[in-house]
């Protein structure tokens, strides 16, 4: 039973995760033969005010 987590921040429409969760189950079960069923995918969204990269918060370089 493979579980795939993805960490992203929050933004994306429904149809765009849709289609981002089917294309790991379709890329997972193709390159580890596990049937689709089986397969398990995780979408945690952060806000961007959780999140940084090099120290500076994600919703800080929005303000530049």
């Amino acid at each position: 039973m493979p579980i795939v987590h993805i960490d992203l921040i929050a933004g994306r429409s429904q149809a765009q995760l849709k289609g981002l969760v089917k294309d790991v189950t379709d890329a997972v079960s193709k390159n580890t033969g596990a049937p689709a069923e089986h397969i398990h995918v995780i979408l945690s969204e952060m806000q961007k005010d959780r999140y940084s990269v090099g120290g500076i918060l994600k919703s800080d370089e929005e303000a530049k």
